[in-house]
Order: C-alpha cells, then sequence, then structure tokens
C-alpha cells in the first residue's frame, strides 16, 4: 500500500489542447439538437471552456484533496482513495462507481460521510481498468473479489458495508452473494434491468410496466452498452485518439438519463463534468473500462452460475431520472429493508445531490443498529 498524488505533465496537457484545437467537426442535421446524439452546437461551446476556461491543475489539487494509494492485490495494482470518519466509531464503508464515471463521483460526499457521529471510513476505489488502477478489464464478480481483499487483507476490517449504482451495483451485488460473511449491508441506487428472459406470469402490474419502459429505454438509449458489450476495441480507437470524441460519447450516454438544460447539472457542473472525463484521458482507460461490459457478457453467457439472491440487509434508492422499479423487482435480487423514493437526484447523485444522497446512506446504514 504506497502513497499515491495525480500529478499529469504539461506535455499530456499541451497535447490534450492541440488534439481539441484540431479537431475535424463532423456537422449535424439542422435542428436536429440532441436528437441525433450528442449536439454539436453544445459540444463546440464546451470544447471551447476545455481549452480556455477550464484549469485542470486546479482540479487535480482537489483529487488530491483527500489521501490515495495503490494496493496491488492478485497481481492487479487497485488505486483508492482512504478516508477515516471523524467520529468515535466509524462504519467502514466502500463506495463502488460506474462508467461512464470513476471514483470521482463521490468526491463531494466524502466530507459528509466523514463527519459527526454518524461517519464512515471510506474506501474509494478505481475499478480495474479504470482511472488510475491498472489498465486491465475483469468481471464484476472479480472486480468483488478483489474488493473483499482490500477491505480485509490490505486495510483490516473484519466487516464492512458497501454501496454502488451502475457498474458498481454489480460488483456490490456480487459482494453481497458471495461475501456474507464479510460484508454487512448494502446500498443500491439500481439492481439489474428486466433481460426479456423473465416469466412473465411471475411478474407483478409494475415489473411488467417496469419491463415495457426498459425495453423501449433499450431500444432508443442502450445502444452504447451493445457496443461496449461486442465491439468495444473497435469504438476505443477512435475514443482513445480524440478528445471530443470521447466527451461526445460520454455526453450521449449523461443526456440520455437528463433533457439538454439538465446535461452539466446531472454530473455535478461543467467543471465536474470534464474532471471526469479528463480522468479517462489522460489514463488513457476508456478502452479498458468499456471493455468491463465485455468480461461480464462473457460471464454472463458463458455458462457461470447465476448469483444468488443474498441475505445481506440492503438499501435500495430510486432516484426520479433513474428507470423507476418498483420494490418487488428489487427484491427478486436483494434482501430489501429499506426502499425509499427520492425526490431529487439522478444518475450521478452523489455529484448532483451530494447532500440528499449522504443523509440517504447515513440513515440507511445506520438504521441497522449492528
Amino acid at each position: 500500500m504506497k502513497s499515491f498524488t495525480v500529478n499529469i505533465s504539461e506535455t499530456v496537457l499541451n497535447d490534450l489542447k492541440a488534439r481539441i484545437r484540431n479537431t475535424r467537426w463532423p456537422g449535424e442535421a439542422e435542428g436536429s439538437g440532441w436528437h441525433f446524439g450528442t449536439s454539436e452546437k453544445y459540444l463546440k461551446e464546451l470544447a471551447t471552456y476545455w481549452m480556455n476556461g477550464y484549469d485542470w491543475k486546479e482540479n487535480e489539487e482537489k483529487l488530491n484533496q483527500y489521501p490515495q494509494y495503490i494496493a496491488e492485490i492478485d497481481g492487479i495494482q487497485i488505486h483508492f482513495q482512504y478516508v477515516k470518519g471523524k467520529g468515535s466509531n466509524p462504519k467502514p464503508l466502500i463506495l463502488t462507481h460506474g462508467w461512464p464515471d470513476s471514483f470521482y463521483r463521490f468526491h463531494k460526499i466524502i466530507p459528509l460521510l466523514t463527519e459527526g457521529e454518524q461517519c464512515f471510513d471510506l474506501v474509494i476505489p478505481s475499478i480495474p481498468g479504470f482511472g488510475f488502477s491498472e489498465k486491465v478489464a475483469i468481471s464484476s464478480e472479480e472486480v468483488a473479489g478483489l474488493w473483499v481483499k482490500l477491505m480485509t487483507e490490505v486495510l483490516g476490517y473484519d466487516k464492512f458495508c458497501a454501496a454502488g449504482g451502475d457498474v458498481g451495483m454489480g460488483v456490490t451485488k456480487a459482494l453481497a452473494s458471495k461475501y456474507a460473511d464479510e460484508v454487512e449491508a448494502v446500498h443500491f441506487t439500481d439492481v439489474g434491468y428486466p433481460m426479456g428472459q423473465e416469466d412473465p406470469n411471475s411478474m407483478t402490474g409494475e415489473e411488467k410496466e417496469f419491463a415495457q419502459f426498459v425495453q423501449q429505454w433499450w431500444y432508443s438509449e442502450g445502444a452504447y452498452a451493445m457496443l461496449h458489450s461486442t465491439k468495444p476495441q473497435s469504438l476505443a480507437y477512435g475514443l482513445n485518439d480524440s478528445p471530443v470524441g470521447l466527451a461526445a460519447w460520454i455526453l450521449s450516454f449523461g443526456n440520455a438519463g437528463a433533457p439538454p438544460e439538465l446535461i452539466e447539472t446531472a454530473f455535478g457542473g461543467k467543471d465536474e463534468l470534464l474532471t471526469n472525463i479528463m480522468i479517462y484521458w489522460v489514463t488513457e482507460t476508456i478502452g479498458t473500462s468499456m471493455r468491463m461490459y465485455k468480461a461480464d457478457a462473457i460471464a454472463q453467457w458463458g455458462g457461470s452460475q447465476p448469483l444468488q439472491k443474498s441475505g445481506v440487509p440492503a438499501g435500495v434508492a430510486v432516484l426520479p431520472r433513474e428507470a423507476q422499479f418498483p420494490r418487488e423487482w428489487a427484491e427478486r435480487f436483494v434482501n430489501v429493508v429499506h426502499f425509499r423514493k427520492m425526490e431529487e437526484g439522478g444518475h450521478f447523485a452523489a455529484l448532483e445531490v451530494p447532500r440528499i444522497f449522504a443523509e440517504e446512506l447515513k440513515s440507511f446504514f445506520y438504521s441497522l443498529n449492528r
């Protein structure tokens, strides 16, 4: 376990600006807005700010505000933030990000979760293939195995809590299913989606409505996941070479959960949006991050046993700009003891509504009295 500091060279930053400046813009259909994908009008405005207004070094200081480390686990270098709670008996909590975000997803809730008596020892790793962890793509279940060793063998906790959404949901679900002796409780903002293989006779009316919504969403917005699960390498060449292309792809997904006027708000703000994109750019991990979808697809369709529902207590928060799944859907997969419909927030709630999201985590994990 070695200390780590983010320090990107001026050579990398100057090359970035040159690439943005030399972008070959494809043009867009008149009046198309965001209906064909990322709006070129918006992207040009963002690129101008990226070159002339955004200060990476200032935001790099924010990334280095909290202690970071590198630990080698099973031959894989894992980057993580580790911030201890200031109360008398903090709960250890590992937070797992998703795609297309990073460990930076949780930056704003660190002070909110480490102050006061109801607080946590926070462990916020970068998934392998993302950010400053090693550039290797492994499945969600394999990541869960690394997280258990990080928490128990590297950091010395006997038991711990875990939370995650998006890709982090899959990792957290695997933690609860496979490592119930070590995992005290888990929290989710999604629990998975109908894939068309469910028995409709076993589904409630609300579950069927949810399945229909997901099917429509999949056809209109789900192309990214299909590409990641089938041809991530083909896509990686362009995104690893063009910062504007990378931004366009990430924005296209972010826009799926927010109307155009909220696209920056969904990521917490313009600088937060660009810092998140920058983490992919400076580490050249967009390819391996997408390849994780392929690793999960191979694990899912390659004959591995599906995860068993765990008895670990689970809290679930449904955000208003996410798919509105009913409680009975969540209960198919996890042991739901807390289910809450949130009043604000979307996919990146920890960035967008940090205080509300932090209170949700505290109220759940500290309600268990374990």
